[in-house]
């Protein structure tokens, strides 16, 4: 007997017979659960698109949904599901981390013409990848003796777009000290505007961690923030993701993890690494 229990239709025309195909399918396209709790968020959703893509029905939707080639409609509407809530200098007690405590251990073991590779995951709006490389530039002394390369991916190519555009709202700069924020930012209106060079110093690429053809490229890093999206996967999801992040770590490498998130119930792939700063997860070097 399935464990969900039949709601009212919220009033989209979308049967709890057509939630729980959807559910199914989506988790298996992205790697994301939606429980049902959250039933109206979704129908919501599917309405938005139903009526965008003049399906008429959901029937008529799923049909385009599976079987269009491009695979158009299955991104603008994982653009449409994916929540994107951050700011800078979000849990900044790990960026302190990084350069008191992680990239000292790195550069140790590291040849100076080796770049450091960092890697964000989900990328959001940009401002995790964008509050690392402040950090660098002002917190970290050995800045100008290395190369430091920041990928930034997620799977939503909207918000792709708008990191790569570097525009945010008063909210989103709120932590920011005064003088970093007159430094690395343009007041334009009610909003600022971070500096080109801000902006070049992070790639942004589309990634979807369920799709090994996505991450089969994505090696030899040296850290890897991965904040706050491993609680919207089941455990088979959390598994596959943990996996793929092992195999893109260096020997010895890091990943930090939201604060309500734990490596330890997921993988033994990773030791806990107690640093004064945080706790964070580094690849252990014996053989899998």
């Amino acid at each position: 007997m399935s464990a969900f229990t039949p709601q009212p239709d919220p009033g989209h025309g979308i049967s709890s017979e057509d939630f729980l195909k959807f559910r199914e399918f989506f988790y298996r396209r992205t790697g994301i659960s939606f429980e049902a709790s959250k039933r109206y968020f979704v129908d919501k959703r599917l309405a938005e698109r139903i009526e965008s893509t003049g399906t008429g029905n959901f029937r008529g939707y799923f049909t385009l949904l599976r079987f269009q080639a491009s695979g158009e409609e299955l991104q603008l509407l994982t653009n449409s599901m994916t929540v994107n809530e951050t700011y800078f200098l979000r849990e900044e007690y790990q960026f302190q981390c990084l350069v008191d405590s992680i990239l000292p251990e790195i550069v140790k073991h590291k040849d100076g013409s080796d770049p450091i590779r960092i890697w964000c995951i989900p990328s959001s709006s940009g401002e995790e990848p964008y509050s690392i490389a402040m950090y660098l530039l002002e917190k970290w002394p050995q800045i100008n003796e290395w190369d430091v390369e920041i990928i930034s991916s997620d799977i939503d190519t909207s918000i792709l777009r708008r990191a790569r555009q570097g525009r945010y709202s008063v909210r989103s700069v709120q932590y920011v000290p005064a003088r970093w924020l007159a430094k690395y930012f343009k007041g334009i209106g009610d909003e600022y505007q971070l500096s080109d060079d801000l902006c070049q110093a992070v790639e942004f690429t589309r990634v979807n961690l369920s799709e090994p053809g996505d991450t089969a490229n994505y090696r030899n890093f040296d850290v890897i923030f991965c904040r706050n999206l491993l609680i919207y996967f089941d455990d088979l999801s959390r598994k596959t993701a943990t996996d793929t992040f092992y195999e893109a770590l260096n020997p010895g490498g890091f990943i930090c993890l939201g604060h309500s998130e734990s490596m330890s119930r997921i993988s033994s792939l990773f030791k806990v690494r107690k640093f004064p700063e945080a706790i964070v997860y580094q690849k252990t070097l014996e053989a899998r």
